[in-house]
C-alpha cells in the first residue's frame, strides 16, 4: 500500500523522532506531532517512513486535505473516520448520533462540535484496544476548519490510548489550521545541505557533477530536496559536468516550471487522467473499467512536500 521502503537523506533525527513517537505509543502511550515545512521539504515522505514503520503491528490510518473540500464542513473528518465507523456502536448514544449527524449518515440538528470532538476521541481509543493506530494526516493546510478543530481537539487530549497522531502542513499555506493544532509538538524541517545535498543530487545525476555546479544547485535550491531531484533534469550533460550552472531564481517555482513542460508532452489523454487524479485527492481515481480500490483508509501516491 504504501510502495517501496522510504530512504531520506539529511533526516536522521526526524527519522529517530518518528521511531522514538512509534515506540512510545507501542508501549501503551499516546502521542502526536506536527511536521511543518515548505514545500518539497519532504513532509509526505515523513509520514510514508512512519507508515512503513507502524506496519504490521500498527493499524494506519492516513488521508489528506484535498484543498477542493476546504469549504466542507467535517470532509477531511469523514474521510479520516470512515474505515472506522464499523466501531460506532461501541460508543455510547449521544457520542454516536453526533457523528452519525456529522456525516449526514441519519438527520438531525447541527451536532455540537464538542460532542463530535469526543466521539471522535472514543471511536480512535476504541480502535486501538485492539492494536495501536498511527494516524498521518498530511496537507493540513487544505482540510476543512471543521475537521481540523476536532482533530485538534482530539490530539490534546490523548493519554493512554495507544494512538499517534502526526500532521503535516505546508508552511505558508497553513494559516488558520496550524493555529487549531497548538498546543502539540512541532518539528520544524529545513533544507539538506553538505554530504546529505550532495548524495542526493547523485541520486539523479548519472555522470560526472561538477563540484562547482553541484554546490551551486544546492545554494540555490537551499537544500529543498523536492529541487535538488527535479532540477538538474532540466540540464544537459555537459551543463552538469562541465560547470555551467543553472540559472538563478526560487527552486520551488523552478520546479513547478520543470513540472510543466513535461506536463505539456505528455498525450492528452493522459494529462487528463493527471488532472483527475490531482482532484481527487484521496487516491481512489481510477480509469473507467478499471479496478475499485479498496474500502481501506484512504492513501495517495507518495512524494516529497
Amino acid at each position: 500500500m504504501f510502495g517501496d521502503t522510504v530512504q531520506l537523506h539529511g533526516r536522521d533525527d526526524e527519522l529517530r523522532e518518528l521511531d522514538r513517537l512509534r515506540e512510545s505509543v507501542r508501549g501503551g502511550q499516546s502521542a502526536a506531532l506536527v511536521i511543518r515545512g515548505e514545500a518539497g521539504m519532504g513532509k509526505t515522505a515523513l509520514l510514508r517512513y512512519a507508515a512503513q514503520r507502524a506496519l504490521p503491528d500498527f493499524r494506519v490510518a492516513r488521508i489528506a486535505g484535498v484543498e477542493s473540500e476546504a469549504e466542507l464542513p467535517y470532509a477531511g473528518l469523514h474521510q479520516f473516520c470512515a474505515p472506522m465507523l464499523g466501531h460506532l456502536d461501541a460508543l455510547a448514544e449521544p457520542q454516536q448520533s453526533a457523528l452519525s449527524v456529522a456525516f449526514g449518515l441519519t438527520g438531525g440538528a447541527a451536532p455540537d462540535r464538542f460532542l463530535v470532538g469526543l466521539a471522535t476521541l472514543s471511536l480512535l481509543a476504541e480502535v486501538a484496544a485492539a492494536r495501536p493506530l498511527m494516524c498521518l494526516i498530511d496537507d493540513v493546510q487544505w482540510l476543512d476548519a471543521a475537521s481540523s478543530d476536532i482533530l485538534g481537539f482530539v490530539a490534546r487530549r490523548l493519554a493512554a490510548e495507544s494512538v499517534a497522531m502526526v500532521f503535516a502542513a505546508r508552511d505558508g499555506a497553513a494559516g488558520a489550521n496550524l493555529g487549531r493544532l497548538t498546543g502539540l509538538p512541532v518539528m520544524t524541517l529545513s533544507g539538506v545541505s553538505g554530504e546529505d545535498a550532495r548524495a542526493l543530487l547523485a541520486t539523479v545525476v548519472p555522470g560526472r557533477l561538477d563540484p562547482g555546479v553541484c554546490d551551486r544547485v544546492v545554494a540555490e535550491t537551499g537544500g529543498n530536496p523536492l529541487a535538488l531531484l527535479e532540477l538538474p533534469r532540466g540540464m544537459s550533460p555537459a551543463e552538469l559536468a562541465a560547470g555551467f550552472g543553472p540559472t538563478a531564481g526560487g527552486a520551488v517555482a523552478d520546479v513547478e516550471s520543470h513540472y510543466a513542460v513535461r506536463l505539456s508532452r505528455l498525450p492528452e489523454p493522459t494529462r487528463r487522467l493527471m488532472l483527475l487524479a490531482a482532484a481527487d485527492g484521496a487516491g481512489t481515481c481510477r480509469p473507467s473499467g478499471g479496478p475499485r480500490p479498496s474500502s481501506a483508509s484512504g492513501s495517495r501516491p507518495p512524494g516529497p512536500r
